[in-house]
């Protein structure tokens, strides 16, 4: 038997080993970086309500990618919203569109008369038109890639990035965990930088992905409940005494009257909701309501629901939007104190990695 002492990979980092690992870290990450022109490939996740000027400059300023989230809003407001983040930072920082908003082209012309350097296209696949007007304008263009052949077709579509986002993130989910997308999608693609999603929560498990081939990763539900963050403290309470369990995606009861996947905290307004469902039905098979009437009924439970819960602060009833992470957050803390323990929870992963590697060498 060897006489050498038993190597205690739990031991706290000497200021070597930390040396080392940030800079294996930072190697890592340095496509990604590079992409957004920030000190850490880390972007903010585009959260209605909650992706405003506030939250988005600090994830900026921190040293991240703060992305505003576009949503329902017209291009005057969008402009004034990119205006005051501005005035805030003078990192960069991106926006979301939705896809299907009305007057996208609208919303990206505002983007690019703002100087915005990356515009999200989020929410389907995005028209040509879109991509190619954006990058006429100097922009560059991230979108979401589902699947593999997707991530093929918007390369080819010329997006600059893709985001690959798993079934653990908040709101509107896919079906497939992201450890699948992963596995599916960076072994294949190294055309552009790919940024993983959903359920990311500590930075040794980004560290796992990078080492995979993605170029950084996207959070959402850790910034959401972020000192900056400017949702209702109820809203922020509701996530720290939640764990990944309390996370779920909404329940379809018929498939005649299909229910868009949404992942957020179980409440009463999630018990309601099933409840609806079951009585909408049963109009519907009696006859008192046609069948459209029955899809819009369903549909319509849920409007204003995640407002209610972001800016109200009724966590009961509204939509608490929430990824499988939500067990992560454990208080309320500024968004550099998230960005860094991230970043030394990253740098400790990688540590015990060459550990094992100085052990089995």
């Amino acid at each position: 038997m060897s006489d050498m002492p038993a190597l205690d990979l739990t031991a706290p980092p000497t200021e070597a080993e930390k040396a080392r690992a940030r800079t294996r870290f930072d190697h890592l990450c340095r496509r990604g970086t590079e992409f957004l022109g920030t000190e850490y490939a880390i972007l903010g996740g585009a959260m209605s309500w909650v992706s405003e000027r506030n939250l988005v400059s600090a994830i900026s300023n921190a040293g991240g990618f703060g992305v505003i989230a576009c949503g329902a809003m017209q291009p005057e407001r969008l402009a004034e919203e990119i205006a005051a983040t501005r005035a805030l930072t003078d990192r960069p920082f991106g926006v979301n569109l939705i896809t299907m908003h009305p007057q996208l082209d609208e919303l990206v012309e505002v983007c690019l008369k703002a100087g915005v350097g990356h515009i999200v296209l989020a929410g389907g696949i995005p028209p040509g038109a879109a991509i190619k007007a954006a990058k006429d304008g100097g922009a560059k263009v991230v979108a979401f890639a589902p699947a593999l052949v997707l991530a093929k077709r918007l390369i080819k579509m010329g997006v600059d990035a893709l985001v690959i986002e798993g079934a653990e993130a908040g709101g509107h989910v896919g079906p497939v965990s992201l450890t699948v997308l992963a596995q599916e999608i960076l072994p294949h693609i190294d055309q552009v930088p790919v940024f993983v999603a959903g359920g990311l929560g500590r930075g040794d498990a980004l560290v796992s992905y990078l080492e995979l081939g993605a170029s950084g990763g996207q959070l959402g539900t850790r910034f959401a409940a972020a000192a900056e963050s400017i949702a209702h403290e109820k809203f922020k309470k509701a996530f720290v005494r939640s764990n990944a369990r309390d996370a779920i995606t909404s329940v379809q009861l018929d498939e005649r009257f299909p229910v868009i996947p949404v992942r957020g905290l179980v409440n009463e307004g999630s018990r309601r909701f099933l409840a609806h469902q079951a009585e909408v039905i049963n109009r519907f098979q009696s006859g008192e309501l046609t069948r459209e009437e029955a899809q819009l009924d369903i549909e319509h439970f849920w409007a204003g629901a995640l407002r209610r819960a972001v800016i109200d602060g009724d966590v009961e009833n509204g939509s608490v939007m929430a990824g499988q992470s939500v067990g992560m957050v454990k208080a309320v803390q500024p968004v550099a104190e998230i960005i860094s323990d991230l970043v030394e929870q990253a740098v400790v992963a990688l540590v015990r990695q060459q550990r094992r590697m100085d052990c089995n060498g």
